[in-house]
């Protein structure tokens, strides 16, 4: 079965919520996935920020949800031939 088809009318909700921007730097494929890994980074952080304001998980999950997400995106950076203290954008 698939998804209704969203009416004339009705706001895009998944590109509300997942907003994404261009890549407006010098073009790399690497440069691409890191900026994409860093959106959904970005994304990811407003939501636990919301639901640590809104009382849905404890400051201490909100920290501890945040730290592994930073350690993913530093080891992206890694992944992708960065190096921690090369600035390349």
């Amino acid at each position: 079965m698939s998804a209704p088809e969203p009416l004339p009318n009705e706001p895009d909700k998944e590109g509300f919520i997942y907003a994404r921007s261009t890549y407006r730097g010098e073009f790399t494929p690497e440069k691409l996935i890191f900026n994409a890994n860093l959106q959904e980074f970005a994304q990811r952080i407003g939501i636990i920020c919301g639901l640590e304001t809104g009382g849905k998980i404890t400051s201490e999950e909100a920290y501890s949800e945040v730290k592994k997400l930073w350690k993913s995106l530093k080891g992206s950076w890694k992944n992708l031939g960065f190096h921690e203290e090369q600035d390349n954008f």
